[in-house]
């Protein structure tokens, strides 16, 4: 059976997507230089029209992910760059994505992980990986812990923001809802870990902060943390109508992280970042209890 129009749900659908294809690139699932799958794969595999896979790779396209050619199909031309500063632990270059050290987060017996973002969507995309792994059985933690910290929906955010009108909130709204959208997803998924006795002990807590954010932080197991600014692009958003808006957002999904990992010297340059950041996380985290 074709997966041709099958619960394509418009602009819910098209946003799923997207976000789905922005993760497999930025986690190494479709590497640089390869090709994406065909568009009817694409439309079997999600179950929306061909209209909204070529909406999708169109709008890919526009930001820089993928490059499509007639007749040679999409591709990747863009993925998640990391930067390592670490000395004591040696990575092959392919292994060297986001993906790869939240793999590694995950097969502790006490995952924490504390995270500073615009959004919940990247997160989101990880957590379900890893609650795959655990229902596959592959890894087995006892405990996880996350925190979050995401920016006060009561702030006015300089990004996203339609280019020529700053005072059209349409993008911000389109931010809080893919938020709230990913942050439900997240939180779904690690609390039918618990609740099908997969994990033990899980705490989930999301708390939001009067900043904005300028750069994307995530600290990993107390011991390592990667961490990069936001870069502002200027790009062409679709939203639910179908309508085309010039905005000035910044690169999540894409965004370049340098990984930092703590030494046994106290003065190794790494030691002494991931503990400045997680002293830095843990005040502003314990100033929004008070």
């Amino acid at each position: 059976m074709s997966g041709e129009g099958v619960g394509d749900g418009g602009g819910r659908e098209f946003e799923r997507v997207s976000d789905e294809l922005r993760a497999r690139m930025a986690n190494g699932v479709y590497p640089l230089g390869t090709l994406l799958p065909p568009q009817r794969v694409l439309a079997q595999e999600f179950r929306v029209s061909r209209d909204t896979v070529q909406r999708v790779l169109r709008v890919l396209g526009n930001e820089r992910w993928i490059e499509t050619r007639q007749g040679s199909g999409s591709r990747v031309i863009k993925a998640q760059r990391i930067h390592s500063s670490a000395t004591r632990t040696v990575r092959p270059a392919q292994a060297v994505t986001l993906r790869s050290f939240i793999n590694e987060a995950f097969e502790a017996p006490e995952v924490t992980l504390d995270v500073y973002t615009l959004t919940s969507e990247s997160l989101d995309a990880h957590i379900r990986m890893q609650a795959e792994r655990i229902r596959d059985r592959e890894i087995s933690p006892g405990r996880i812990a996350l925190r979050m910290l995401l920016p006060s929906e009561e702030l006015r955010l300089p990004y996203p923001r339609t280019k020529d009108d700053p005072a059209d909130l349409r993008l911000q709204n389109r931010l809080h809802e893919i938020t709230h959208r990913h942050s439900a997803s997240l939180r779904g998924a690690l609390r039918d870990l618990r609740t099908d006795d997969l994990v033990p002990a899980v705490d989930i807590e999301i708390r939001h902060v009067p900043l904005v954010p300028t750069f994307k932080l995530y600290l990993l197991n107390g011991s390592e943390a990667l961490h990069g600014p936001y870069e502002v692009i200027e790009r062409t958003i679709e939203l639910d109508d179908g309508e085309e808006v010039l905005a000035l957002d910044v690169l999540g999904f894409g965004a370049t992280l340098t990984h930092y990992e703590s030494g046994d010297d106290s003065s190794f340059p790494g030691t002494v970042f991931v503990g400045s950041m997680q002293s830095w996380f843990d005040s502003i985290w314990d100033m929004l209890a008070q």
